[in-house]
């Protein structure tokens, strides 16, 4: 049976990226450990359950910020035989592990938060205020390292996400000191924990369902497999598509496998190469084309509703 199977790749991973995120990645740890030391002496001296949440919130920055820079050198380890992917999912697995973290923080925090709200104590709220401040600027400094690299690696998106947090939360802790400053309302502590914790396991929840998305290997958002299946059907030649796959082995790795039926097996391979690559930016692919000729379809779409059905 003659068939033209062909691998096409030009998505080679380049190593120069993981020095730059490494970079911005302990310069947002150190600054995050130093005031991390800060929240708590100021948490415990002023009997802030907001601030020593958000104190508690930065240790967990400096554990995600600590994996992310473990997980980045290993994304860039070299693949093996037995890792033919290498280990580019390790950001992805590591971003989930970041993600899931908060959602334990934010439960710890919000339960502490609901104790305080039936049994108030007093908070001095002067305190609050200044410490939280130089919160503020702690983690605007650490949100500007690290943004150039969220846009480029999920890792480092989960690792921006848990200093955004902090700055929700520092946020929520200087409106709460200033209200405890003029009015001396002490509920006002907890309830800022429990909305800032809240929003932080709305955030983290979009990077848990993107690491999800890719470990199931589902369909990467922009890309419509009916689309492109059509697209290759108006190629000269093709009678049929199908075992069309498309799926993210990291979110800058995105590869594509499917069979063709067609005439003029090399032309329609071209083609259809050209057409992935320029109308969709896929660069890794591996694509069986096979005359029709020589070829009997085995693929059944009733098959595939009935199944569906049962």
């Amino acid at each position: 049976m003659p068939d033209n199977h062909s691998h096409s790749s030009s998505s080679c991973r380049h190593t120069h990226g993981a020095p730059k995120h490494s970079k911005a990645l302990y310069t947002a740890m150190t600054l995050a450990f130093l005031f991390m030391v800060v929240e708590v002496i100021g948490g415990y001296v002023a009997n802030s359950l907001a601030l020593i949440s958000d104190a508690l919130h930065m240790f967990t920055d400096v554990g995600a910020l600590s994996l992310s820079l473990i997980v980045l050198r290993i994304a860039h380890w070299p693949r093996t035989p037995e890792m033919s992917y290498g280990y580019q999912r390790a950001e992805v697995l590591g971003a989930l592990a970041s993600a899931l973290s908060l959602w334990v923080l934010c439960g710890v925090l919000v339960y502490e938060a609901i104790q305080r709200l039936f049994t108030p104590q007093p908070v001095q709220g002067s305190i609050v205020f200044v410490i939280a401040s130089i919160g503020l600027l702690a983690n605007l400094m650490m949100m500007k390292v690290l943004h150039s690299g969220q846009g480029e690696n999920i890792n480092v998106r989960a690792a921006y996400l848990h200093v955004l947090g902090d700055l929700l939360g520092s946020v929520g802790v200087i409106l709460s000191g200033a209200i405890l400053f003029w009015t001396g309302w002490n509920p006002i502590d907890p309830i800022i924990t429990i909305l800032f914790s809240l929003a932080i396991v709305y955030g983290s929840g979009k990077i848990i369902a993107e690491s999800v998305s890719i470990l199931m290997e589902s369909t990467p958002p922009g890309f419509d497999p009916i689309a492109i299946e059509k697209d290759l059907l108006l190629i000269s030649g093709v009678k049929e598509v199908h075992d069309l796959h498309i799926w993210a082995v990291s979110p800058q790795n995105v590869s594509f496998s499917a069979h063709l039926i067609a005439e003029n097996t090399n032309g329609a391979l071209s083609e259809a190469h050209l057409l992935l690559q320029t109308k969709y930016n896929i660069r890794h692919m591996t694509i069986q084309v096979e005359d029709p000729e020589h070829f009997e379809s085995q693929y059944c779409y009733d098959c595939d509703k009935n199944s569906s059905k049962n």
